[in-house]
């Protein structure tokens, strides 16, 4: 097939290693987790080989080395993100964020009668948390009407929005569609009413850039291994003022202040929301993630989705047997399936060559159902992806699209 300009593309393989040593792999799940880069890899390293000890804790020189390195990782957040230290909280991944400004925000400030926002979009972390407040509390959950297209709108929003909405949870760019949420405007209105605005960055922090001083969201969540970083870590923006009135929901070691036989004291944020020893190799190696992404640059990697998106999208429409749910290009995700087939029988023909799909419902079952199918086939594709990737696809679901025939 002839190509576009290659000059768009970045030339990274390279640089992870799972790809050099499997050199046929075309991996199409990055929306489940990213690979990771030699760099957060080598971090991880030389926390385990060179100190490998507790934070917070020791007052010897190993110790001072790992606190050091670890606290390093909330200031390059705070840089990365334009917001303060002290809005950073560390947490284990965008769901663990999520729960816990439900379940102390939430369950503190939502009381009967009032109403929380979501849609039908949403991935399970951020809807279920939600369903859980307003049962207890006796609160409403109100879902945004999705488009023909299943978008969230600015009009649809401005429909469920009213004076008893105090808390508005959505995603940024949906994991299923790969659309993009108006979120700003969104945000401008919520606050209008005097609104909370949380928001699911996990899908959009790895792919462009999310300033929260200018989106003026109250609080963001993000996980680390979407973006080349380690599993088991992430990070909960949350507007300070918010998280000083905050209680924690976990209780232990290095979160407090002073402890009595029948109360205790916690230190301020964001250190009462992180109690126990922490992911403290992945902390260390996330900073390298948000290095590396940033010697990239968000254009480039932006411009490098897209000419894989278009690439792919104009060669895939035109096979007969394929249902694609999210034509548009917008981001890099490909919502779709062989027609009259289970997305996970198909997804086993890819893996035969060694393409890496995700099958199912996404963790996301709402907007799976509002699509009336029992789960689609998932495509995303990402920096280390290049044309001979989308071709390799592309023929798979040409010949898996013929084989399906005969059945």
């Amino acid at each position: 097939m002839s190509y576009p300009d290659k000059k768009v593309l970045l030339d990274v393989k390279n640089d992870f290693p799972v790809l050099v040593n499997n050199p046929n792999l075309v991996y199409l799940d990055s929306g489940a987790t990213s690979l990771k880069p030699k760099c957060v890899i080598d971090k991880l390293d030389e926390y385990y080989e060179k100190y490998g000890v507790n934070v917070n804790r020791g007052v010897y020189k190993l110790s001072y080395t790992a606190t050091t390195e670890y606290e390093e990782t909330r200031t390059v957040c705070a840089k990365f993100l334009n917001c303060k230290e002290r809005e950073v909280v560390f947490t284990k991944g965008a769901s663990n964020g999520l729960n816990l400004v439900a379940q102390s925000y939430g369950m503190d400030n939502l009381n009967e009668g009032d109403e929380v926002i979501s849609s039908e979009l949403e991935h399970h972390s951020c809807v279920l948390p939600w369903q859980n407040v307003c049962k207890i509390k006796g609160a409403k959950l109100k879902y945004v009407e999705l488009d023909s297209e299943g978008r969230i709108t600015v009009e649809a929003f401005k429909k469920v929005l009213s004076n008893k909405t105090k808390v508005v949870v959505l995603t940024h760019v949906s994991n299923v569609m790969g659309y993009i949420t108006p979120i700003k405007e969104i945000i401008r209105l919520a606050h209008e009413v005097g609104a909370v605005v949380v928001v699911d960055a996990a899908q959009s922090v790895p792919h462009m850039k999310v300033d929260v001083k200018d989106l003026d969201c109250d609080f963001l969540a993000f996980s680390a291994h979407k973006m080349f970083g380690p599993t088991g870590f992430g990070v909960l923006f949350g507007k300070f003022k918010y998280l000083k009135a905050m209680r924690p929901v976990e209780f232990g070691g290095d979160m407090i202040d002073e402890v009595y036989k029948n109360e205790s004291t916690w230190k301020d944020a964001p250190f009462k929301f992180e109690t126990g020893t922490p992911p403290i190799a992945e902390a260390i190696a996330f900073k390298e993630a948000i290095r590396y992404i940033e010697s990239i640059g968000y254009e480039k990697i932006q411009a490098h989705e897209k000419a894989l998106m278009e690439y792919t999208m104009r060669e895939l429409v035109k096979i007969d047997g394929v249902t694609i749910y999210n034509k548009s290009v917008e981001t890099g995700i490909i919502a779709f399936n062989m027609t009259g087939v289970h997305p996970h029988d198909a997804s086993t023909l890819f893996d035969e060559r060694d393409i890496c799909l995700r099958a199912g419902h996404h963790c996301a079952q709402l907007i799976i159902k509002w699509l009336d199918t029992i789960g689609t086939l998932r495509a995303c594709f990402y920096i280390y992806n290049d044309f001979e990737d989308c071709d390799k696809f592309i023929e798979a679901v040409k010949d898996s699209a013929e084989y399906f025939k005969e059945w």
